[in-house]
């Protein structure tokens, strides 16, 4: 079996960060979400992956290179624009051959992995599978909805009035069968190759489609909000460790990571808190579910359920709650007293608030 990670798009939902970084490469737990993705696509026994790239491939390659360090060989495959998931198995033709693979979006969190689905797959090998997970509101999502052995009768794309509360969330098991299905659909009405649609044209003539229920944590980062669910999330596994150097004014509470090369001095950290390697903390409250990347700088500062990426600067800036700080962005003191501030501040910005 093959994989096909998806990690082009434009993340509009992201804006300003995917103005100047992909949204796949925003840290969760002080690592990107693609990096978690890849993970658990190997923790499933894949190591062939095709990834679908667009504008930001370069920032990718950066980061991941060839795949080597996360046990995985990446070939990278460029998307000259979002066309829809089923136009992405159309340019990975030649690289998937006439393999099975798993397609996996890039930007979302499973973090107790598919591996009983995918063996499920294995077995039973259907044309296709799909992996459903059930929602409060399914009119935002594909919606499939079911027979009495988990057959897939129909896929419906953002119901109006669904019959189902089971959402697809962008984890797809595939025979060589789809590539069939995606040349014979044309694009829908927003000029895009749905994959729901050449599900569908699976289902509709007469192939073995079917569904498994995902029942573990599940989260779509193309938020801020729900990047920072996700942070929460993972720092709740957080172990313990000190590799870094913590002075004797420094008080830790609770599962606090301190990378090595990290300074923490005259500061109060309540975990699960991670220290990028690099990172200088100092006089700083850094509470609850906060995440410091690499070479950060913190002063005089109070920050909890926050997510502050490589090189940024905070100093002075009384109480930060609930904030996205984007790379090498600098937040001062301004001249005025305030109690509470929340920023979503993107890469290389420099932002002065009241002390």
């Amino acid at each position: 079996m093959k994989a096909l990670v998806l990690a082009g798009g434009t993340g509009t939902r992201l804006r300003p960060f995917s103005y100047s970084m992909p949204k796949q490469l925003i840290p969760v737990a002080n690592r990107p979400v693609l990096e978690h993705v890849l993970e658990s696509v190997r923790d499933l026994g894949v190591t062939e992956i095709g990834l679908i790239v667009g504008d930001h491939e370069p920032q990718i390659a950066a980061v991941l290179g060839d795949g080597g360090r996360l046990g995985v060989r990446l070939t990278y495959l460029r998307q000259d624009a979002p066309r829809g998931l089923a136009h992405t198995v159309a340019i990975a033709r030649d690289f998937l051959g006439d393999d099975d693979f798993v397609m996996y979006l890039g930007d979302n969190m499973l973090p107790e992995g598919v591996a009983d689905i995918a063996a499920d797959f294995r077995t039973g090998r259907p044309a296709a599978q799909v992996v459903v997970h059930r929602v409060a509101d399914p009119r935002a999502f594909g919606v499939a909805e079911l027979g009495p052995d988990g057959e897939v009768l129909r896929l419906v794309e953002k119901p109006a009035e669904p019959r189902s509360d089971l959402a697809l969330i962008g984890v797809y098991f595939f025979t060589p069968a789809i590539h069939e299905a995606v040349a014979a659909i044309r694009p829908s009405a927003r000029g895009e190759l749905e994959i729901t649609d050449a599900i569908q044209w699976l289902v509709e003539s007469g192939s073995d489609v079917r569904a498994r229920e995902y029942r573990g944590y599940w989260k779509d980062t193309g938020r801020v909000e729900d990047v920072l669910a996700c942070n929460r999330r993972l720092l709740d596994d957080l172990r313990h460790e000190i590799a870094g150097e913590v002075d004797e004014a420094t008080e830790l509470i609770g599962p606090v990571v301190v990378e090595a090369g990290a300074k923490v001095t005259a500061s109060l950290i309540e975990g699960p808190a991670i220290i990028g390697a690099g990172t200088v903390v100092d006089a700083a409250h850094i509470g609850p579910y906060t995440s410091l990347g690499r070479d950060c700088l913190l002063h005089a500062t109070h920050v909890d359920d926050s997510i502050i990426l490589d090189g940024a600067e905070v100093s002075g800036a009384g109480r930060l709650n609930a904030s996205l700080i984007g790379r090498a962005a600098t937040v001062n003191s301004g001249d005025r007293g305030s109690a509470h501030h929340r920023l979503i501040v993107g890469d290389h910005t420099h932002v002065e608030v009241a002390a």
